[in-house]
């Protein structure tokens, strides 16, 4: 939770284009209620600057630890309430399904993510991992979600 990423693109039939990306990072120290303020907040901020139509995310997994995994929900939780307050629709797509999208595979390893975000998007500058993940989905999203 200490890093969210997020990805614009724009979608035109078949063909997409970035438009940005980055990574919300919230203090490791500070209360959960206040890293999740800041999340909603950050959100709010990108949504505000580059109004998409519709928006996407990855659906929950379940990690072996289960505090990780209901960190993972709360964090989840902000996102698509920061979406709901902008009045978007989220599509969301399982991990397996966004890897078979951008790579062919659904055993994708992130490397291979990363290196397909890079090919689909000529010249993106990635702000991290967390910003190829959201970039990833939105990708898969623009295949596979229904069009707003």
């Amino acid at each position: 939770m200490s890093s969210t990423g997020w990805g614009v693109i724009r979608s035109e039939g078949a063909r997409i284009a970035h438009v940005a990306n980055g990574q919300i990072t919230t203090d490791a120290s500070a209360p959960m209620a206040a890293r999740l303020a800041a999340l909603q907040a950050g959100l709010a901020a990108v949504i505000a600057e580059h109004q998409p139509g519709r928006a996407a995310a990855e659906e929950i997994f379940v990690n072996k630890n289960p505090k990780s995994t209901l960190k993972l929900a709360q964090a989840r939780g902000c996102v698509l309430a920061a979406c709901g307050a902008a009045g978007l629709v989220v599509n969301e797509h399982a991990a397996r399904l966004v890897k078979k999208a951008v790579t062919g595979t659904g055993a994708a390893e992130k490397a291979q993510v990363v290196t397909m975000v890079k090919v689909l998007l000529p010249g993106v500058a990635l702000a991290g991992s967390d910003a190829a993940d959201a970039l990833a989905v939105a990708i898969a999203d623009a295949h596979l979600g229904p069009r707003s």
